[in-house]
């Protein structure tokens, strides 16, 4: 009989040091070559594609097609010009705290060292981003999740004001709202669906010329919708928005909520570790009155994808509205603290049903080596440094007579264009201009939309970059222009 089982699979100690030192030299050249995949897509889909294998080809095998293939034709948000999306190329503590919790505890639960990490890195990124002491904190997988899981629990607090528990019971008939500016992230939107509140019932708030939420047209919203019966469920204020980086006024937006008995949430996804800026600080006045707030650690901290956090002012909201009911094979025999003899006598803080997974990885081990390597002397020097760049960016196209800028930044993004003169379309140079420097070039930012004008957006949460590169991309920004305009 044919044996067409394959080779088996490598045993984790099967020299696991050395196996992981072949890929991190191969992430290393990548990080420095600046290659960029899509030119050579026909060559990697060609070695990559391919019916299911009947035979394995071994462990040996396809790590040299990791290193020697797939890294190499990756994202570049490992170079020092990666300014696009807010997601960062991670540095060596966390990637191997990473590696360290899918080998050691892929899941959270049980009493283990990454289940008291799990917690303990929750209360110092509170407190590293000037939450209140009461919030309690859970990991998701980022953003998206993080926001449906702090209006999950806004949801289940305007249900219970009314004698209705949504969890368990759904909506009562009630109709909900959420107030949230034209610049809030649309994964609000998302959450109002997924949460059966509908994606039609998030009011969507003008914003001054910041473009923060205007505080006065938050009031007349919600005083009609009052009128009309309508219950306003949250008001979600930006601490760092992710088209410009715009702080909302969050004092003004919590009290107006608050005295319509409204949950105010704040997202601070990308922006609240900005708190740490003492020249930006003060904009964060009015953070205590959330009552929940997100940030994701995989953004400003440099974790690797995949982490965001929910901060609620009561966690025990949450458990009522995600609690996913007992389950007997989850059982444990409740040998907590001094009477434990095993790590498996408990599931340990219970984060299961304080959100949307069961199964999750060791997150906070992830975020705690980030803040133990780092300190808060050496993130609030991160964000600082981050915000420098943007700033310097808005200098220089101040002073240039053929860039504009689009919005004064706040944090650590810019928002700005070149300008080609009545007789060239601003919005189509700008955009061949990005496409340029993301096809020939050492930068990669990304493009918005400032008041309607096409604009180019760096956004600076990568400690690679330096001064130096900084100057590098406005000039090339400048000469790109030029070649444009002049026909080439």
């Amino acid at each position: 009989m044919t044996d067409t089982t394959g080779p088996a699979a490598a045993p984790l100690t099967d020299g696991l040091a050395d196996r992981l030192a072949a890929i991190g030299v191969a992430l290393d050249a990548f990080a420095a070559t600046g290659s960029d995949p899509v030119p050579r897509r026909a060559a990697w889909q060609a070695a990559l594609g391919g019916p299911l294998p009947e035979r394995g080809v071994g462990a040996d095998a396809v790590l040299a097609e990791l290193a020697d293939v797939v890294v190499p034709n990756g994202t570049r948000l490992m170079e020092p010009g990666w300014w696009g999306y807010i997601t960062n190329g991670p540095t060596t503590v966390p990637l191997v705290a990473s590696v360290a919790a899918a080998v050691a505890a892929p899941q959270r639960y049980t009493l283990t060292a990454f289940n008291l990490l799990e917690e303990q890195s929750l209360e110092w990124l509170a407190e590293l981003c000037g939450l209140e002491p009461h919030l309690r904190g859970v990991y998701s997988s980022g953003g998206s999740v993080a926001n449906l899981v702090a209006l999950g629990a806004a949801r289940q607090h305007a249900c219970e004001e009314r004698g209705v528990d949504a969890g368990a019971e759904g909506l009562g008939g009630l109709r909900l709202v959420v107030y949230a500016s034209d610049e809030t992230h649309h994964t609000v939107q998302r959450a109002a669906g997924v949460l059966g509140i509908g994606r039609s019932s998030v009011r969507r708030v003008g914003t001054d010329a910041q473009l923060r939420m205007r505080p006065d047209l938050l009031d007349e919203a919600i005083t009609a919708d009052v009128a009309a019966g309508v219950v306003p469920m949250a008001v979600v204020g930006t601490a760092g928005t992710t088209n410009t980086g715009s702080i909302d006024d969050l004092r003004a937006l919590g009290e107006v909520a608050h005295r319509y008995g409204a949950w105010f949430h704040v997202d601070g996804a990308y922006g609240l570790p900005g708190i740490l800026d003492d020249r930006v600080a003060a904009r964060y006045d009015g953070l205590e009155l959330a009552d929940s707030a997100i940030v994701d650690p995989h953004k400003w901290l440099g974790a690797p994808i995949g982490i965001g956090a929910t901060f609620v002012r009561d966690r025990s909201l949450l458990h009522r509205a995600f609690t996913q009911e007992p389950a007997a094979y989850l059982e444990t025999d409740g040998g907590d603290g001094d009477r434990a003899e095993s790590s498996l006598d408990s599931m340990g803080t219970p984060y299961a049903d304080l959100g949307v997974e069961l199964s999750a990885q060791s997150r906070g081990v992830v975020v705690w080596s980030i803040l133990r390597e780092l300190g808060r002397a050496g993130v609030t020097a991160r964000v600082r440094a981050d915000d420098d760049h943007a700033r310097r960016i808005a200098d220089l196209a101040r002073r240039h007579p053929r860039l504009e800028l689009l919005l004064e930044p706040v944090l650590s993004i810019c928002c700005f264009r070149y300008v080609p003169g009545p007789d060239h379309d601003a919005d189509v140079v700008n955009a061949e201009i990005l496409r340029r420097l993301h096809r020939g070039s050492a930068f990669i930012p990304s493009s918005t939309r400032v008041r309607g004008q096409y604009a180019l957006r760096p956004c600076f949460i990568n400690p690679r970059t330096t001064t130096q590169l900084v100057d590098a991309f406005v000039d090339a920004v400048v000469t790109l222009g030029d070649e444009i305009v002049a026909g080439g």
